[in-house]
């Protein structure tokens, strides 16, 4: 019974290939709203009557799904702007899925707060969940702080912020060449932008705790307590993925599945993801009594994401995996997060400052790019003990914990 209607905040891959894909299979909806600000994504939708594609790459190709029926809605047009508001009073289903916490608020009545509070203080819906989707561990917390600041308590109302872990691999194409190179289908005509995603559907949220309220979309995984599964993410999936990057970026690869073929790069992930960042978790979360945090689950979840990250029919760039490496070389970001994780339960991640120098290197590789200050535009190819401490330091000027001098000593003895 369709009884369920979606509201969905941004249209990119995890919003169009994930929560509202996932929507409209579950026959559960009676409406799917999407809100975006891209007034030309918004129009080639509409003018594809509410249609739109998405590739979906799995082991032995790519398969184009089509999504129909969807209501597309630009806040910034009045006239969408009151259509999403009354949608927002039926949605028992919310998802935001935007670039980052920072545009959950921005202080105006038109801020994707102001309007799901608006909606919330005005529901018709017996309850309603509202899924963050953006790459934070904390998303929920402040989505509901900003909601809370705007209507007061969200404890009395049948209302509920869940996080996310989503370790679904996904890419934005949008040149035309390689849209017809890789014979992937345009989200809709009229936009050079096509959604590429995998398969991989195994996605963990918060668990519903409203009365007498089930989600309409069934396929998710609840679990009490997210954090330890976001941790694999941050210090398995998104570490070891970066590592590949690096390290890949150091021979001189283009594309992730050129790595599949390098035994020994691939020798060094695969003992950074099982002993060194799977063997801390593994003591960390021992209690849990999770298959994942066993030495034989978590082996799986490692196999199973190298043979992922490394998929052909993804297309996944070097480029792309590594870029931003002043935020993923970040003292308790994806790769020197994982290393102080691991020794803080005495393990050694010797295999993954290996990738934190090849981080470090590709750095170093791109100075105006990454805003490099000139005193420390070394030679990538030539780096000194000395140099390494001075551009860690660097990178950690905001943030420089107790363990520092140890992380750096583990990326300089990887350098000799």
């Amino acid at each position: 019974m369709k009884d369920h209607v979606f509201v969905g905040f941004g249209f990119g891959p995890i919003q169009s290939g994930l929560f509202a894909k996932e929507a409209f299979d579950s026959g559960n909806f009676k409406r799917i709203v999407v809100a975006d600000v891209d007034a030309k994504l918004v129009e080639a939708i509409r003018a594809n009557n509410g249609t739109y594609y998405v590739n979906i790459a799995g082991a032995t190709g790519v398969k184009i799904v089509q999504i129909d029926g969807i209501e597309i809605l630009n806040p910034t047009v009045p006239a969408d702007k009151a259509q999403l508001l009354e949608a927002l009073t039926q949605a028992t289903e919310i998802v935001t899925s935007l670039p980052s916490v920072k545009f959950f608020e921005n202080g105006s009545d038109s801020s994707v707060a102001a309007l799901i509070a608006h909606g919330l203080t005005n529901s018709k819906a017996p309850g309603t969940i509202i899924y963050t989707a953006e790459n934070n561990n904390h998303a929920a917390e402040i989505l509901q702080e900003a909601l809370e600041k705007r209507i007061g308590s969200l404890k009395s109302k049948p209302v509920q912020v869940l996080n996310t872990v989503i370790g679904k691999m996904s890419q934005v194409v949008t040149d035309p060449a390689l849209i017809k190179q890789l014979n992937v289908k345009r989200m809709a005509e009229g936009i050079d932008r096509a959604f590429l995603v995998e398969e991989f559907n195994r996605i963990l949220v918060t668990r519903t705790k409203i009365a007498n309220f089930a989600p309409g979309i069934k396929v998710f995984i609840e679990k009490d307590d997210l954090l330890p599964y976001e941790e694999a993410k941050l210090y398995g999936h998104n570490a070891i993925h970066a590592v590949l990057a690096y390290l890949g970026a150091s021979v001189g690869y283009t594309y992730m599945t050129q790595l599949k073929d390098d035994q020994a790069l691939m020798k060094i992930a695969r003992e950074a993801f099982i002993n060194e960042s799977g063997a801390a978790l593994i003591k960390k979360y021992a209690k849990l009594n999770d298959d994942l945090f066993t030495p034989a689950g978590y082996q799986l979840y490692a196999d199973d994401l190298l043979v992922r990250m490394t998929n052909p029919y993804l297309n996944d760039t070097i480029d792309r995996a590594g870029r931003d490496p002043v935020r993923k070389l970040g003292y308790d970001d994806r790769i020197f997060g994982t290393m102080h994780v691991a020794l803080e339960y005495g393990v050694k991640p010797a295999n993954i400052a290996k990738g934190a120098l090849a981080g470090l290197r590709s750095l170093l590789a791109a100075p105006d790019v990454n805003a490099i200050p000139e005193n420390l535009r070394f030679n990538p190819k030539l780096l000194t003990a000395a140099q390494i401490a001075d551009v860690c330091n660097w990178l950690w000027i905001q943030k420089r914990g107790p363990r520092a001098d140890e992380l750096i000593k583990l990326v300089q003895a990887a350098n000799s």
